[in-house]
């Protein structure tokens, strides 16, 4: 026993109380030292330990509460309707009035206007005029708080993203606090418009997706499920708001494949598991986000069925079923010579058959045709026998022309017809061109045009056009070409309407060539009902999707207009530009459309010093140096790589855009840049010691939220003369003064 003790280097009595207690066996009263207590044993209690404990409640709370003062602290200053509030609020209008209307961007966010309104007891009458003064009964504070609380929501969502991330908790805090004092982000957030929300939405989708990330080992689990299919619905959200969402789509769609393809080339996994992993994304990822899609644009044909401006857009057979149209009310239901009708084109977007007194400035310098959705008397056409067949007698039996029969088309306004030869199209020059030519008498075979019917919703039968319901096309009887009106807009001598041609092609499924009746009167036929047929949802919803990117594509920059407030990209990471949001008089509350400086180059700058990280080490990885764990490779990779995706998603679209461009259409990318600063400073600093940390951390909280500060005013509201706001313009491009 003695010999043991020595060995061990303790006393006899020391050893044995050892044994004693390894045994489950201690007993206090056995040690010589003074007895230990409860009491003793009791750590003191500390504010800071507590705190820390905490964070995880405490932090997100007063993020929150912070976000909500700044995103609503002095919202309803400006009584008058600012920047693009004279768009979306009148969107938000239709839907109160139910009337169906034309925007290039999906519905969901401007349904949820619509709803701030409802809410609000607003009737929708109000016109939204740029610069117009708000009327008493409507409450725009209550609209502007349910766009602000998007905005709110955006700055928890931050900071939880970041925890997802695994960035340490002065990192965590320094990334919601770059959203949460974003003097951009705060100034978007007061007012009516999309912005707010496409900025939710693409927070609530990275924030899924990392949280997923997270679960990844823990496949099919309920909370690996649960995430899948909230990414899908968080992206169906983005998509629904701006197309702009479809980049945040692209990003979850780029690491699906990588995962998917990191799981097909381990041998181990079985290839049902393997299966079961697609199946899962394929359901999460594709088809839920489709449906959320899908039913935005379902919930937008139930709400707006009444008649509105944006009707043209759409089918004739689809005008036909909306309340109040005066599309086929009333319209003979079979077409006859003498009748007189409007032309719509089929094709996605497509207008209706039009020609004006002006001719064109070459090729045969005859009358123009052209397409246009405005509906006018310059649309309307009479249908005609062709010349070889007897003339047309308003006191005979009608005749009805059909399929295979040729006919003339003259135009109601000109009395000329409508003509095709062997001159090159204005545009399109492979085509040939389409005018107006002679009258009732003068003429020749160039004026005539072989019906040839692609289909009919009412009916089988071919021998006679139909309003609304029979799709047809017209073939040239000479040149053997079909009149077509595709996307191409003419010139401004054209006044930029959509070109008719007559296509050598003989494509029968394109609907470019396809044309209905869409409005038709004859005196001496009865009315018919072709709005009793309706069009399919999915005809309508790809017909309505095509409009918008057709007429998204048309958003390009005015040559003849000077447009003050449109910015190049470059502009952007810079913060070398801002936005005026209203005009700029002293009596008006003024706001300014710019960034935190802090924020703006701190996250700038840190993409290129991302960059240098990933070239550094690259470089000594190629070198043999291993001096990155394989949890390092992964951090860099989930929290570095793929928020610079994020951004190069985000950024470099607008940077090949022929459209016209403005500052927050950065504001996505934005996001990003700050994910990538996070992840730049949280790598850089993860072996300083903790009291290093904080000074550094607290340095740039310091500095961001001064910032943010000293430029409160662009947010809140700059009242009186703006020159008592010179300090603010450090650039000359920054037109807050002048």
């Amino acid at each position: 026993m003695a010999t043991q003790a020595h060995t061990t280097g303790l006393d006899p009595q020391a050893e044995e109380l050892r044994r004693r207690n390894v045994a489950g066996q201690y007993n206090t009263q056995s040690v010589a030292h003074a007895p230990v207590t409860e009491k003793s044993k009791e750590k003191p209690f500390s504010v800071i330990e507590f705190l820390d404990e905490w964070e995880f409640l405490w932090a997100p709370i007063i993020f929150t509460a912070l976000a909500f003062f700044t995103r609503m602290w002095k919202i309803g200053l400006s009584p008058i309707v600012t920047w693009d509030e004279a768009h979306f609020g009148k969107f938000g209008s239709h839907y109160l009035k139910r009337e169906f209307y034309f925007d290039v961007h999906p519905p969901l966010g401007k349904m949820l206007v619509g709803l701030s309104g409802y809410m609000a007891g607003y009737n929708g009458s109000f016109e939204f005029k740029s610069g117009e003064t708000y009327p008493e009964e409507l409450n725009y504070t209550f609209m502007r708080v349910f766009n602000a609380v998007f905005g709110a929501v955006c700055v928890p969502l931050a900071y939880f993203t970041a925890k997802e991330l695994s960035f340490k908790r002065p990192t965590v805090w320094l990334v919601t606090m770059m959203v949460l004092f974003e003097n951009s982000y705060t100034t978007i957030s007061r007012f009516i418009l999309l912005d707010s929300m496409l900025l939710c939405f693409t927070f609530t989708t990275v924030l899924c997706w990392a949280r997923f990330h997270r679960l990844r080992h823990d496949p099919f689990s309920p909370e690996w499920g649960l995430w899948l299919m909230l990414t899908g619905v968080s992206i169906g959200c983005v998509c629904s708001v701006k197309w702009v969402g479809f980049f945040a789509t692209a990003l979850v769609g780029l690491y699906t494949i990588e995962d998917l393809w990191h799981k097909f080339g381990d041998l181990k996994m079985p290839k049902l598991e393997l299966a079961t992993h697609v199946a899962f994304r394929v359901f999460g990822l594709i088809l839920i986000p489709l449906a959320v899609y899908m039913f935005s644009f379902y919930m937008h044909f139930v709400i707006l069925e009444n008649s509105g401006p944006g009707d043209a857009q759409m089918s004739s057979l689809f005008q036909a079923n909306l309340r109040g149209t005066e599309v086929g009310k009333d319209s003979p239901l079979e077409v006859a010579y003498g009748s007189r009708a409007t032309l719509k084109n089929m094709g996605y977007g497509g207008g209706l058959l039009h020609s004006h007194h002006q001719t064109y400035p070459e090729g045969s310098a005859q009358q123009q045709i052209t397409c246009y959705h405005h509906k006018d008397s310059n649309n309307d056409w009479f249908f005609y026998p062709n010349r070889g067949e007897p003339g047309y007698n308003p006191e005979e039996k009608p005749r009805y022309p059909g399929n295979g029969d040729t006919i003339r088309m003259i135009h109601a306004q000109t009395g000329r017809n409508l003509h095709s030869h062997q001159i090159a199209a204005p545009v399109t020059k492979a085509d040939h061109e389409v005018s107006c030519y002679g009258n009732t008498t003068v003429g020749d075979t160039k004026d005539h045009w072989i019906i040839e019917v692609v289909r009919d919703a009412a009916s089988r039968d071919h021998s006679k056009i139909r309003t609304l319901t029979t799709a047809f096309r017209l073939k040239h009887a000479d040149l053997g070409c079909y009149l077509r009106a595709g996307n191409v807009n003419l010139p401004q001598w054209g006044f930029k309407q959509i070109e008719v041609t007559c296509t050598k092609a003989n494509k029968p499924r394109d609907v470019y060539t396809h044309w209905n009746v869409e409005a038709h009167w004859n005196e001496k036929l009865p009315a018919g009902d072709p709005g009793s047929y309706k069009s399919p949802f999915l005809q309508d919803f790809i017909h309505l999707n095509v409009a918008m990117m057709t007429s998204n594509n048309a958003l390009v920059p005015d040559p003849d207009k000077q447009d003050d407030l449109a910015s190049e990209f470059w502009q952007w990471p810079l913060l070398n530009v801002g936005l005026r949001m209203c005009g700029w008089d002293d009596k008006i509350v003024k706001y300014f459309l710019l960034g935190n400086p802090a924020v703006y180059w701190g996250s700038t700058a840190s993409l290129g010093i991302f960059a240098l990280m990933a070239g550094y080490y690259l470089i000594r990885w190629q070198r043999g140096f291993n001096e990155l764990k394989q949890v390092d490779i992964d951090q860099f990779h989930y929290a570095g790589i793929y928020p610079l995706i994020g951004w190069f998603l985000h950024y470099v679209p607008f940077v090949a855009m022929g459209r016209v461009t403005y500052v927050h259409h950065y504001y996505p990318a934005l996001y990003f840049a700050i994910l990538v600063t996070g992840f730049c400073i949280d790598f850089a600093t993860r072996k300083l010691n903790r009291q290093v940390n904080w000074v550094l951390f607290g340095a740039l909280y310091v500095v961001i939220i001064g910032l943010f500060w000293l430029f409160r005013a662009v947010c809140f509201g700059m009242e009186g003369p703006s020159q008592q706001w010179s300090h603010l313009r450090w650039f000359e491009s920054w037109r807050i003064t002048d």
